[in-house]
């Protein structure tokens, strides 16, 4: 006997399903009305006001005194000898160096093999294996009462390959200063050419004594680091699959 779908799951899967069409439905008349225009590049705001900003909260050490020398011109940390031009403070700006280069491969084997078999007899048991044929009509031999077998074999395989070189530059906003002194940075980049804009965004966790004396820092010396590298426009579009792919890839079971 098979059982069929209940209807409150049939429900749910019709409300998914009319959920995401009216979703596509929206973005497609978006689209639509944007037929024949260039992207539009998003304005120039404050990061710390968009709707889906949260501070960093990391875990921090005590707070320590600052100890300063008398009588010297010269301050600890300072790449110059009367101002330290790296960025220190909120509004400040520094240039991140994204150079990527990644390359890895892995490779899986898995194979595995089982083989039971066992046997049971009722030989004697008080004299009452003879009454046996009485309960089963055809009768049954004692002696090979019952028998059990199994076998089992499995086998898995995976290959994983994968090569990225990213070679970037992008200015950065600091947005925070952690309490123990290193900064939180925030940095987008919009680059519209004919109808494809590229976008470029980095967010992270800086110390100060990781940033160069050309107010430089690399991106593997960020923290928590945040690279988005991508772009949307006409080309963009023809590589993404369709709306209905999409659905069906989520809903189907098979």
């Amino acid at each position: 006997m098979t059982s069929s779908p209940s209807a409150a799951g049939l429900r749910c899967l019709a409300l998914a399903i009319v959920g995401a069409l009216t979703l596509a439905g929206c973005t497609m008349v978006d689209r639509l009305a944007a037929v024949g225009n260039t992207p539009e590049l998003e304005p120039i705001e404050n990061p710390t006001l968009k709707s889906g900003y949260r501070p960093v909260s990391l875990p921090m050490p005590q707070p320590a005194i600052a100890r300063f020398h008398a009588n010297s011109l010269w301050r600890a940390g300072a790449r110059t000898f009367f101002k330290d031009q790296r960025a220190h403070r909120i509004g400040d700006i520094l240039t991140v160096l994204i150079q990527i280069d990644d390359d890895a491969s892995v490779n899986n084997s898995t194979s595995r093999t089982r083989d039971n078999d066992e046997g049971a007899s009722l030989g004697g048991f008080f004299g009452f294996e003879t009454q046996l044929s009485k309960i089963f009509p055809e009768g049954i031999v004692p002696s090979n009462l019952i028998d059990f077998g199994s076998d089992s074999k499995s086998s898995g395989a995976g290959q994983i390959g994968r090569k990225e070189e990213i070679n970037l530059r992008i200015a950065a906003v600091v947005t925070q200063v952690l309490p123990n002194g290193n900064l939180v940075i925030h940095g987008t980049q919009q680059v519209r050419v004919n109808f494809e804009v590229r976008e470029l965004s980095v967010i992270g966790v800086v110390r100060r004594e990781d940033i160069d004396s050309d107010n430089t820092v690399r991106h593997d010396q960020i923290a928590e680091a945040r690279i988005i590298y991508g772009g949307r426009g006409t080309l963009s579009d023809v590589q993404q699959p369709r709306y209905g792919q999409e659905i069906f890839d989520i809903i189907y079971p098979f």
